[in-house]
């Protein structure tokens, strides 16, 4: 059983088995088994409402803890507690399954976890000139300059479509 600590200092256990999986299904309508194909972990990423209405459903307060209402629950989910309890919640589901398939889940979860880094990786490098300009004009001047020479990614996508096929000599 895994535990996150939500913004109130409230900690929180969060428990995965058959009973709890087939109560998400029948409350939200939401398969904890789509993790192995990976989809669910992405919804995570994407719908942290999604997130908190799953650990409501799954979560007990931890001994010496009251219950509380859903909406106090959900007051005290953000910032760092959302990563913090999602990592309890993936954590918990991967302990889950028997091995073969916890291997298929986890190699899902390393996929989702780069993608995520990736995109937080090219919003950042669009946002940081725009949070640094002075005047609106100046915002769109700098997000329209090229990646920089040391970020490859970026470089590569930029680059023209011809650079890229192999064979060509310029």
């Amino acid at each position: 059983m895994k535990t996150f600590t939500d913004a109130e200092g409230r900690t929180w256990e969060v428990l995965v088995d058959v009973s709890t999986v087939r109560l998400v299904r029948t409350a939200l309508g939401v398969d904890l088994m789509e993790v192995a194909a990976g989809d669910l972990l992405a919804r995570f990423c994407r719908d942290p409402c999604l997130l908190v209405d799953i650990l409501y459903v799954l979560s007990a307060p931890a001994p010496g803890f009251e219950a509380v209402k859903k909406e106090e629950f959900e007051r005290a989910m953000r910032g760092d507690v959302l990563d913090q309890a999602a990592a309890a919640l993936a954590e918990e589901i991967l302990d889950f399954f028997p091995r073969a398939r916890r291997l298929q889940a986890l190699g899902k979860l390393v996929e989702a976890v780069h993608a995520e880094e990736a995109a937080v990786k090219e919003a950042t490098r669009i946002l940081a000139p725009l949070a640094a300009a002075e005047t609106p004009a100046q915002a769109v001047k700098e997000s329209e300059k090229p990646p920089p020479a040391d970020d490859p990614a970026a470089a590569a996508k930029a680059a023209p479509a011809e650079a890229a096929r192999p064979g060509l000599v310029g």
